[in-house]
């Protein structure tokens, strides 16, 4: 029996196979591999997933569809299933306690709730090899838009200097129960490796991503008021007239150098 979707929990439960073995043929888990599934639900693409790797761990939110998972799962692989808020979850601590040196990730994530996970996974992503997300379209042409772009923000830059963005494919609403009203899209990030990140203090990038796309229309030098004057972005190579929009994400960390005072 099906269970009825929540929509205090987001939930669109993929039953198109169609697109299901797209995602699994695109991640192409192995045995070796750790998974790690965020928001199984039904276990549509937990199943796949736990056929090809043979071993999967999901975060579950709702109690009431765990039980039904681990019974669907039992003859398949071996399904580990922590019921709690994916935000709260050490992803970290999670590949230490289980001796894996990075994660590899999957989920359908709920609309409402899908850039905090994002950025959660940003925070922890030196311990994740790769991710595989249905998301919002919307959602994933602001990841990956270009400077200049009317969707680039700061979802954009944070996540363009931590990881590789690649769309893959969209998933009409169709494939859901219930339809969603918009449609969805698969994105594959993989986090930087080590000597391509930038080195900058995280902290102090993000209060300058925060504020600089807190208001779009204002030029930096009024954006960013609050962090440093026009002298101080000057010295960072940037335009104090210019937009946020219209800045790479490299300009972002120079800038954070200049406020922090490296």
């Amino acid at each position: 029996m099906n269970a009825r979707p929540k929509k205090s929990f987001g939930q669109h439960f993929l039953h198109d196979g169609r697109y299901i073995d797209r995602i699994v043929t695109a991640m192409a888990p192995r045995a070796t591999d750790f998974v790690l599934e965020i928001g199984p639900g039904e276990g549509a693409l937990t199943l796949p997933l736990l056929a090809a790797a043979g071993k999967l761990t999901a975060i579950e939110l709702d109690t009431d569809l765990i039980p039904a998972l681990q019974a669907r799962a039992a003859s398949v692989g071996a399904l580990q299933v922590i019921h709690a808020d994916v935000l709260k979850v050490d992803f970290t601590a999670l590949a230490q306690r289980h001796g894996v040196e990075r994660l590899r990730i999957a989920g359908n994530l709920p609309y409402y709730i899908s850039s905090p996970i994002l950025f959660h996974c940003v925070e922890h992503s030196r311990a994740i090899a790769d991710m595989h997300f249905m998301l919002q379209k919307e959602v994933v042409d602001r990841m990956a838009a270009e400077p200049g772009s009317k969707v680039y923000g700061r979802l954009s830059v944070m996540l363009q200097l931590a990881c590789r963005v690649e769309p893959l494919f969209t998933v009409p609403p169709e494939a859901f129960r219930p339809p969603p009203k918009v449609e969805s899209a698969v994105v594959r990030l993989v986090p930087l490796a080590p000597e391509e990140r930038h080195d900058a203090d995280p902290d102090g990038v993000h209060a300058v991503v925060k504020a600089a796309f807190a208001q779009r229309r204002k030029t930096l030098n009024n954006a960013l008021r609050q962090l440093m004057d026009a002298d101080a972005i000057r010295r960072a190579g940037v335009d104090p007239g210019a937009r946020a929009e219209t800045l790479a994400p490299a300009d972002f960390v120079r800038l954070a150098k200049v406020h922090g005072g490296q």
